[in-house]
């Protein structure tokens, strides 16, 4: 049989972020119908290790059906080492004969779709107007949010800031040149922040970099960088403020430290989410309610959406012949 591989660059050439942000909505609208099956992450922390090992699979019914799964390690030191924090592979098999059909690099779809799920989010629950883009971050995630976020609104201008004010610097001047808007790091998360409404956190923190004081009325959140239950990155009072939408319920409440950390100290309480993104997809909820109230995407990155986007490469390099195909 013939099995798909797929380099760093390839992916990044086949998966656009404006066709990435339409598949990520149709997963999960999908998900959300009871299309797909989506089991909790296992997670492996070795004591003493250097990173982690997620092993992630999900099912996707219809014509053609089709299982995934993506193992990724999480190495936070790789950034030292000018390498990405996520490294691993995504495998995509037939539903039909579990054959397998592609192997995919797993850190190149992982920036891309996480971004576009954030771009689903921002699209159905940021104001249409939302333009003043604040990004706290200055690594992968950051670069392909930019990218998602100037995709879904007319983004006036974006600043950055880092915890390492050199990095937001580095950042700025790389990206700038690509965009319309003016692409400017600043010193303080608070000064990226302040007067934005539209807000991405996309960092390795472990504790909170946003404060509730620094956000304006009607501002939306993507809440995207921390996805362990002791991590967080928004502070609780944040999390009470806002009006909480998530990618999966079942994983918000058993990985989200964001979610946890706020729950346990008393900010919020059991049932603070308002409802999946994929309910506002389809209707059920109507998201964003008034133009004042705040709006958070609490992003955690699901298996379906790697299956997803696995797929969509799998019939792009099948149309143009893309890719290296290998006899096993």
């Amino acid at each position: 049989m013939r099995v798909l591989v797929l380099n760093e660059a390839e992916v990044h050439r086949l998966l656009p972020m404006a066709e990435c942000i339409d598949e990520m909505a149709g997963v999960l609208a999908a998900l959300a119908r009871g299309e797909a099956v989506q089991p909790l992450r296992l997670i492996l922390r070795p004591e003493g290790a250097l990173g982690l090992m997620a092993v992630m699979p999900a099912y996707r019914g219809g014509v053609p059906s089709a299982f995934g799964v993506k193992v990724v390690g999480v190495f936070a030191g790789n950034r030292s080492l000018g390498k990405d924090a996520h490294q691993g592979m995504v495998a995509l098999f037939s539903g039909e004969t579990g054959e397998p059909l592609a192997l995919v690099n797993a850190s190149a779809v992982t920036a891309i779709r996480t971004a576009a799920v954030s771009g689903v989010a921002t699209r159905a629950l940021a104001p249409e107007g939302a333009g003043d883009l604040a990004i706290v971050g200055a690594s992968v995630q950051a670069r392909t949010h930019l990218l998602a976020m100037a995709a879904v609104r007319p983004v006036r201008r974006a600043r950055i800031a880092s915890l390492h004010s050199e990095r937001a610097q580095a950042f700025a001047r790389k990206m700038a040149p690509r965009f319309a808007f003016p692409v400017e790091a600043v010193t303080t998360v608070e000064a990226a922040v302040r007067g934005a409404d539209l807000i991405v956190t996309a960092t390795s923190a472990a504790e909170p970099v946003l404060r509730r004081e620094w956000i304006s009325p009607g501002a939306h959140l993507n809440v995207v960088g921390a996805s362990l239950p002791d991590r967080r990155e928004v502070d609780g009072a944040t999390m009470a403020a806002a009006r909480l939408f998530v990618d999966r319920r079942e994983s918000t409440l058993q990985e989200a430290g964001d979610y946890l950390l706020a729950v346990r100290e008393g900010a919020i309480q059991d049932g603070h989410i308002r409802a999946e993104i994929g309910d506002v997809l389809l209707g059920r909820d109507p998201g964003r309610t008034s133009r004042d109230e705040i709006t958070l995407f609490k992003s955690l990155g699901l298996a379906v959406e790697d299956l997803a986007a696995a797929a969509f490469l799998h019939r792009r390099a099948s149309e143009t012949g893309a890719g290296q195909w290998v006899e096993i």
